[in-house]
């Protein structure tokens, strides 16, 4: 359940609240596009800005929905230790399938730090574990060091969301665990060159609107049919690029928005909506990825 395309999902809004309804909707729309699982409460679903509360419900809302039709892997990532702990049992109490969990931010611990907030984290289920390495928005990566040895303690902790911009974490990986470890690229447009050099998925900010081609272009990936996988790839890149104009999700939002998809754009500052000119960018690049 942790290869393919696994879309991290948007937090729809309506007047500061988060519209459920919408929610449902998007994650009928995944399912019935093939999607192969979902990642709610992440960095595209702003769970920074979502209270405690708002993050157990949003979690407890998508696997509601999904009624185990597919697997939901919860973002239970915190700074806090504790914090993660906290909602690391609260997911694992809710049915999620799995946890994904991202480097602590602004705190800049350590290889030991981090390995041992990994371990409190890992200590509180035995469900999968997809650690998050994101140096842009965390400063500090998930050492390969780290990453064998939670692989080497706990079984469980079975994959990891690479969004470090370079192939080379990849091959680093895959050289050190093998198939010990399932690598998902976590930037859309890098998905093909991540799973040539042997990652297994991706997970997705742009599956949220276009998830049949997304999925379409990982499984010909997987199957080793790349030259069909590159033409895909060549289709949605201008979209894959688009799609961050703007600080995400705030354009994936617009877009869904405009697809009739989810009913509002809105996002929670100190996010804000689209520039009139990146909008208009957007909109002709996606008419473009619409008329190939």
């Amino acid at each position: 359940m942790l290869t393919g395309t696994l879309t991290a999902l948007i937090t729809p809004f309506r007047d500061g609240q988060i519209a459920y309804d919408d929610l449902r909707k998007l994650v009928e729309y995944q399912i019935k596009g093939g999607i192969d699982g979902l990642v709610p409460a992440g960095t595209t679903g702003e769970a920074s800005t979502l209270s405690h509360e708002e993050h157990m419900d949003v979690v407890r809302a998508v696997i509601d929905h999904a009624r185990g039709r597919v697997p939901v892997i919860a973002g239970t990532g915190s700074n806090s230790t504790d914090e993660a702990v906290q909602l690391t049992r609260l997911a694992h109490e809710a049915g999620a399938d799995g946890m994904l969990v991202v480097a602590p931010y602004y705190n800049k611990p350590g290889p030991e730090g981090l390995f041992r907030h990994f371990c409190a984290i890992a200590e509180t289920t035995d469900r999968p574990i997809i650690l998050y390495s994101i140096p842009s928005r965390c400063v500090i990566e998930i050492g390969i060091p780290v990453v064998e040895r939670l692989r080497a303690r706990y079984p469980h902790v079975r994959g990891i969301k690479e969004a470090g911009g370079s192939v080379d974490r990849v091959d680093q990986l895959k050289e050190a665990l093998g198939r010990d470890i399932t690598v998902l690229s976590g930037d859309d447009s890098l998905t093909l060159p991540f799973m040539a050099a042997g990652a297994e998925g991706v997970i997705s900010v742009a599956s949220n609107l276009y998830v049949r081609e997304v999925g379409r272009m990982v499984r010909d990936a997987a199957a080793n049919d790349f030259a069909r996988a590159r033409r895909m790839h060549r289709k949605l890149y201008p979209m894959f690029k688009a799609i961050f104009v703007e600080p995400n999700p705030v354009p994936i939002k617009t877009a869904l928005a405009r697809a009739g998809i989810i009913g509002s754009p809105e996002v929670r500052l100190p996010l804000w909506k689209m520039a009139a000119a990146t909008e208009a960018h957007l909109t002709r690049v996606l008419k473009g990825v619409n008329s190939r």
